[in-house]
């Protein structure tokens, strides 16, 4: 307004709708997406905005260039009767409770979407997944082929249509060597890094690309352990059969909060209030879940690293062994867990508590002194210095667009943390620091998670006091859940939970039956280690192998 002009007392401030500090003003998110919008959608988690196949980039790139939305934590593809569907999940890295989803519906004849891998870089592999398992072809996508099945495999798992009994066969044409036609006068070299070698931590084949022995480009080839997990979901109940499957993705310690990332999307899908008494216990068994994660992390990169396995890896084995017999005490397994339950835990703490809590105590006592033997052996060794500082380097930028979370994430000083940053379970209530570096290469990475153990001992200290003094006839270690859980029909939600390996998420979609219509997972290793070609890029084969060490990533977790 120019100066001799009044005020208007009627104007009202136009909402921001990349507002940090409030609530997502969804509003505000429609009219400035204008006419990609179709009509809105009414998600548990979060509004959605139903959007034009033809402008998926524009509205994907108005939300994060202007509304501050610049985490694409997931995709989902599914098929409906009449159509076919994506769902991009975004968040912001700076506060993850604002989320907002953009879905994209298609017909089925013509099952054709604009692709969002060039504003997010992370959707290459998610929309070449939804492709390979659902039969959505995404227009503009760089790379779009199969990435979990062979590429000769017929028909997509995951469609209505698909005949499971159909015979599949892998031609002798996969198997030829792609340069065996290459007759240039070049240096260039290509080398099969797995899938069976102890340094790609499981079935994992990395097909590189060398000049001499510099690394020019290398692409992680995976599924070779794909078990179709959210399909086997999709065949269980909510309350008793989905519950043993998440024990086996991360199989490597941290079954408990794999299992948690279920109970919590199906506790909110079902409205379950979960007691505090068990918020407590699930929150302490998760610590030490984490724990024995980052230990088995620590000791196999080492052992990458150094090549030494009678010392770092076996003191690093011997540490977690105590953890997992504490974990054991308190689930009686020692690696498939299955002690979390829809509304809480399967049972309480063994008996008497007074031993069990001793020796968690005692575990907790000696921790500090093995955390500075580690300090001794492993970071202020000059050897491991100069294999890992300033090698496998990633900005946060470049990690935000792959959607990488977790240690590798917060190692390149990206403060994000589920625990903090979207509460659950007890840990609001408790006094603990969110740990970061802004290193970003393999050195910062293990900075980051052999910190995090302490965080995590501090956590476990906090839940034992509390329990101790817990009144016996307060401990309540499950709500009353029906038998059977039946919820709404077409609820769609995703919720998260901070993984030892970053965001571990999972979206489900019911159908009014006591199994879901959709159970997708969003795995964190998936999307980290979609981000390797850009820390191995102008590197040493040895760098390359110390930076998928610094990954930490579990191949049962990335092929589902």
């Amino acid at each position: 307004m120019s100066q001799t002009e009044e005020p208007d007392e009627e104007a009202v401030e136009e909402p921001d709708p990349a507002d940090p500090a409030g609530v997502v003003d969804y509003d505000a998110l429609e009219a400035l997406l204008g006419d990609a919008v179709v009509r809105r959608e009414r998600h548990l988690n979060a509004e959605a905005f139903v959007v034009r196949a033809d402008r998926v980039q524009d509205a994907l790139s108005t939300l994060r260039t202007e509304a501050g939305f610049d985490h694409l934590s997931n995709v989902t593809a599914q098929e409906y009767h009449d159509r076919f569907e994506s769902i991009y999940h975004l968040k912001k890295y700076d506060d993850p409770t604002q989320e907002v989803s953009v879905v994209v519906p298609t017909s089925r004849d013509n099952p054709v979407s604009e692709s969002a891998e060039p504003v997010f870089r992370t959707a290459d592999w998610h929309e070449r997944e939804a492709y390979d398992l659902v039969g959505i072809d995404y227009d503009d996508h760089p790379d779009l082929r199969r990435i979990l099945l062979p590429e000769t495999w017929q028909g997509h798992p995951l469609g209505r249509d698909y005949n499971q009994d159909k015979p599949q066969i892998v031609e002798f044409e996969e198997n030829v060597n792609p340069l065996a036609d290459d007759h240039r006068e070049s240096d260039t070299m290509l080398v099969n890094i797995g899938p069976h070698h102890p340094a790609t931590h499981g079935v994992l084949h990395l097909e590189t690309v060398l000049d001499g022995e510099t690394v020019l480009d290398v692409e992680p080839d995976i599924g070779y352990l794909h078990r179709c997990e959210e399909q086997m979901a999709q065949s269980g109940t909510y309350r008793h059969q989905i519950m043993p499957y998440p024990d086996r993705w991360d199989y490597g310690s941290a079954g408990i909060l794999n299992e948690w990332a279920y109970a919590r999307v199906a506790e909110d899908l079902n409205d379950i209030e979960v007691p505090e008494y068990a918020q407590v216990v699930r929150t302490m068994s998760a610590e030490l879940c984490r724990i024995a994660a980052h230990l088995l992390a620590l000791g196999t990169f080492c052992l990458d690293i150094y090549g030494d396995f009678t010392a770092i890896f076996m003191y690093a084995m011997r540490d977690r062994e105590v953890v997992q017999n504490i974990l054991e005490d308190l689930t009686g397994q020692r690696m498939m867990f299955n002690y979390l339950r829809l509304g809480g835990v399967v049972w309480d703490l063994p008996e008497p508590r007074e031993e069990f809590f001793a020796t968690v105590r005692e575990f907790l006592d000696d921790l500090p002194n093995r955390v500075d033997e580690y300090h001794d052996l492993i970071t202020e060794n000059e050897l491991f210095q100069l294999r890992t500082v300033g090698t496998g380097e990633i900005d946060a930028e470049t990690a935000k667009q792959y959607g990488v979370t977790g240690p590798v994430a917060r190692a390149s000083g990206i403060d994000y943390d589920l625990r903090r940053d979207d509460p659950y379970g007890y840990y609001e209530n408790l006094d603990w620091d969110v740990i970061t570096d802004d290193g970003g290469d393999n050195y910062s990475r293990l900075l980051v998670r052999m910190r995090e153990v302490e965080q995590s001992a501090r956590i476990i200290q906090q839940c034992v006091d509390l329990l101790e003094e817990w009144p016996e006839d307060e401990r309540e270690i499950q709500a009353n859940v029906p038998r059977t859980l039946n919820p709404e029909p077409d609820a769609e939600v995703y919720r998260a939970v901070e993984g030892a390996k970053g965001e571990l998420g999972i979206y489900i979609r019911s159908d009014g039956t006591d199994k879901p219509a959709r159970f997708k997972i969003r795995s964190p290793c998936f999307s980290n280690l979609q981000a390797l070609p850009e820390m191995s890029r102008g590197e040493y084969i040895p760098d390359l192998v110390a930076t998928l060490g610094s990954l930490d990533i579990i191949l049962g977790e990335v092929d589902r």
